[in-house]
């Protein structure tokens, strides 16, 4: 899970999504969940974002922020 931007930048993405797309982090999260169950983190963001027409961004930082918060929850 490679970012291609800062954790600053990453936490400004996340922070900015629900005014740029309509939805909150968790909608994100319950739509990756039911998507079609693609393990790699670029196939992931690729369908995201021709899915839902987010931009590369977008789509990068709601995959890697619902992995950051499934690798906390295997680790609780």
């Amino acid at each position: 899970m490679t970012l291609h931007h800062s954790e600053d930048t990453h936490r400004q993405l996340v922070d900015r999504l629900p005014e740029a797309t309509g939805k909150q982090i968790s909608e994100w999260f319950l739509i990756v969940e039911a998507g079609p169950g693609l393990s790699r983190f670029d196939e992931r963001v690729n369908w995201l974002r021709g899915e839902y027409d987010l931009s590369h961004g977008q789509a990068t930082a709601i995959v890697h922020e619902y992995d950051k918060t499934k690798a906390a929850r295997k680790l609780s």
